[in-house]
């Protein structure tokens, strides 16, 4: 990287740049909201017990969150431009936490209830267009990818929806388990609102319709189509898991939390490793072995006999994921720097609406054909068309993005 004169600038390391306390806040806030993002996944064998779902319904049940966090994340990404990301998070925050504690105080006795908590909790999901940004306004192009990915590592509150939902819902009943989730995300709203700080060095905001300019270019959409894939099938199978190994393999829900956890626990771990691999290597040639393997993982899923070649096939399915969010992410800036914070809206609602039609089309399939291969076969198939559809758009795509120096895409 140079100056306007020549003159080469040095490059900082990563801990030195940026602002760390708002690197923490933005992941703390991060996991705790996925973590409620994703509840109803490992209640849902007691809700649909409760209630009397179908598969179907059970299906949408845990998928609507993931669709009404896609929507608002585009809502979530204009608001960050406009009024900031730490201002937008509060906002989010609250609104989770009072829907919660409504639907704890109120109760949830219906189908219908269940989508309406489900629209709510889209707000959890919607952390995600304001988290990432900000965070990654704090650091130069060439650590994005390193903090993107920690920031992103917080959808490891996934895992803690696994472990601990199921387990509490036992104890004090699933409803009960929604009140008590109010407790650490009131924690970590105030541990936001002093650590999380706003980067100097924002955009200017913008004319309304000057934020839907990237739609006007074939790369948003690409990497909101390769993002659809890779982030929509690990919320996709994090949602699913618990009512496939409740099915599948008859476990109880609080054995099938822990199995999901461990799957999940990998996608997530990986995730910062995927942003700092996109940036040694380039996101285009990570992304493309993520293709790949995830392909080969999923396609495997319907012919697995056993829990433990289930699972394992859903471990590698999972990192492949993770390492592919990253990897979209270190992408995201270098070609859309100016508009990070509704790009991360768009994408990030690309990739909801990836972890939707999975979701659902799991329990529409175990409804319609008696099995969940289908869904899984289509995903896989998913995967491949974007490994062919990478390969088309990766010459372009180095020929023409004006990359800062150093950065490999």
């Amino acid at each position: 990287m140079t100056t306007a004169t020549g003159a080469a600038v040095p490059k900082s390391s990563f801990r030195a740049s940026g602002h760390w306390p708002t690197l923490v806040a933005a992941f703390l806030y991060f996991d705790l909201a996925f973590m409620v993002w994703v509840i109803l996944s490992p209640l849902a064998p007691a809700i649909a017990d409760d209630l009397g779902l179908t598969p179907a319904q059970t299906g949408l049940m845990v998928a609507v969150p993931t669709l009404a966090g896609a929507v608002l994340r585009i809502a979530a990404g204009l608001l960050v431009d406009r009024i900031g990301p730490k201002r937008a998070g509060a906002i989010s925050q609250v609104i989770v936490i009072a829907g919660l504690s409504a639907a704890w105080l109120t109760g949830v006795s219906s189908f219908a209830g269940t989508l309406a908590l489900g629209v709510i909790l889209g707000f959890a999901g919607a952390s995600f267009a304001i988290a990432l940004p900000l965070a990654s306004r704090w650091y130069p192009p060439e650590h994005q990818g390193k903090a993107m990915g920690l920031a992103g590592m917080g959808n490891s509150g996934t895992v803690l929806a696994a472990l601990f939902a199921p387990g509490l819902a036992r104890l004090f009943g699933w409803n009960a388990a929604l009140g008590l989730a109010c407790i650490p995300l009131t924690i970590v709203f105030l541990l936001y609102l002093v650590m999380a700080k706003d980067a100097p060095n924002a955009p200017a905001p913008k004319r309304l319709a000057d934020y839907f300019q990237p739609l006007r270019t074939a790369d948003a959409w690409w990497l909101m189509a390769f993002y659809s894939v890779t982030f929509g099938g690990f919320v996709g199978l994090a949602a699913s898991l618990p009512i496939y190994f409740t099915d599948q393999f008859h476990l109880n829900p609080v054995t099938a939390g822990a199995c999901t956890a461990a799957c999940v626990f990998a996608g997530s771990l990986v995730r910062p490793m995927g942003g700092a691999l996109a940036d040694r290597i380039g996101g285009v040639r990570a992304l493309m072995s993520v293709f790949v393997v995830a392909a080969l993982a999923l396609a495997g899923v319907p012919q697995a006999a056993t829990l433990s070649a289930a699972m394992g096939l859903f471990v590698i399915a999972m990192l492949a994921f993770g390492v592919g969010n990253g990897s979209v992410f270190q992408l995201v800036p270098q070609r859309f720097a100016a508009e990070i914070g509704v790009m991360t809206g768009l994408v990030g609602m690309a990739g909801g609406v990836g972890g939707f039609a999975l979701a659902s089309s799991l329990g529409f399939a175990k409804q319609w054909s008696g099995s969940f291969a289908p869904a899984f076969h289509l995903f896989a198939g998913l995967a491949v068309a974007a490994l062919v559809a990478l390969a088309f758009v990766k010459g372009q795509w180095r020929r023409s993005w004006a990359a800062a120096d150093g950065v490999r895409i």
